[in-house]
This record gives C-alpha cells, sequence and structure tokens, in this order.
C-alpha cells in the first residue's frame, strides 16, 4: 500500500488536473492519483511525459528499452510492470527483456541498443558517464535523438525514485 492515501480526483481543487490527465491517459493510474495531492504537480508531470514519450524522434523500442533498464536497475516492479508490455507492442522481444540484468553478456541487442544501455547503466548507476560511453551513443543516433534518449533515461529515473519513495505499487485498497 502507499505510504499516502491515493487523492480524490472528484475533489473540486483536482478535478480540472484530473481532467487533463485523464485527456492525456485515458485513465488515472496510480501514480497520477497520487500525483494530484498538487494539481500543478500532475498536470505538468503529464505535460513533460508526453513530450518524452509521444512527440519525440527516439523509436519507441529503444525508449521502452531504457525505461525497462531503469525499472530492472532501480527495482521499481511498478514501473516494469507498466512498460515491459508496451516495450513488447514496440518491437522489443521477451528474450531482451529477459537478457537485461547481464545484457553485455547477450546477443540479442544491436550497436544501437548497447549503446543506449550502456549510457542508461552509467546515469542510473553512477550518475557520472564516461566519454566513451557517450561516444557510442553518438556515434549511433542524430543528436536530437541523443538528447531524447538522455532525457528518456533521466526522466524514467525520477518516475522509479517517486514510486519507490511513495510505495506506489498498484494496491489501492479503493479500488480492490
Amino acid at each position: 500500500m502507499a505510504r499516502l492515501p491515493y487523492s480524490n480526483p472528484e475533489d473540486p481543487e483536482r478535478r480540472e488536473a484530473a481532467a487533463q490527465v485523464v485527456a492525456s491517459r485515458k485513465k488515472l493510474g496510480h501514480l497520477h492519483r497520487m500525483l494530484l495531492h498538487s494539481p500543478p504537480i500532475a498536470v505538468g508531470w503529464i505535460r513533460f511525459w508526453d513530450a518524452v514519450r509521444r512527440e519525440t524522434r527516439l523509436s519507441g523500442k529503444l525508449r521502452e528499452l531504457v525505461i525497462c533498464q531503469v525499472a530492472a536497475i532501480n527495482g521499481a516492479q511498478y514501473e516494469w510492470a507498466a512498460h515491459a508490455p508496451i516495450g513488447l507492442e514496440e518491437g522489443l522481444t521477451q528474450a531482451q527483456l529477459d537478457a537485461l540484468p547481464d545484457w553485455q553478456a547477450s546477443a540479442g541487442f544491436d550497436a544501437t541498443e548497447r549503446a543506449a544501455l550502456a549510457l542508461c547503466d552509467a546515469m542510473t548507476r553512477h550518475v557520472h558517464v564516461p566519454a566513451e560511453v557517450f561516444a557510442a551513443v553518438k556515434a549511433a543516433l542524430p543528436e536530437r535523438e541523443v538528447v531524447e534518449l538522455t532525457v528518456t533515461i533521466a526522466s524514467y529515473n525520477c518516475v522509479s525514485r517517486v514510486l519507490e519513495a511513495l510505495e506506489i505499487n498498484g494496491a489501492d485498497p479503493l479500488q480492490a
């Protein structure tokens, strides 16, 4: 169960923000109901993540690959459960998802995916990115996509940290 109760989207203070979330996501998930405790944060969150997930040139497959890797590294099971199915829809294989804990030893990733995973690991585990890791990403992707990949990794580290700090795991006694 989450560390705070989920907010009531019908509360007059939250109703407009909840409507904006639903307009974007078609539903109010557990994370969104938690963020609605602060309507400006909930609305800003949706705007930002719409840009990250829907307005970039980065392939959906590469995006979901690094999102799943962030979730795996950070032990964010709720994030993994949300994004592994999207990853499969975007072209990842179950074998690739299964190989993420030891991706370096797997032949299941191409050079671009390997460069993205190395960047993801460096950013998530150490913050600082070695020059050779960044050079591989820069060689594999156009500059715009390098920025989009970097922001995707950073932003989903934010997601997992919010989920884990607030213990948002999908358990909601009001929806049970």
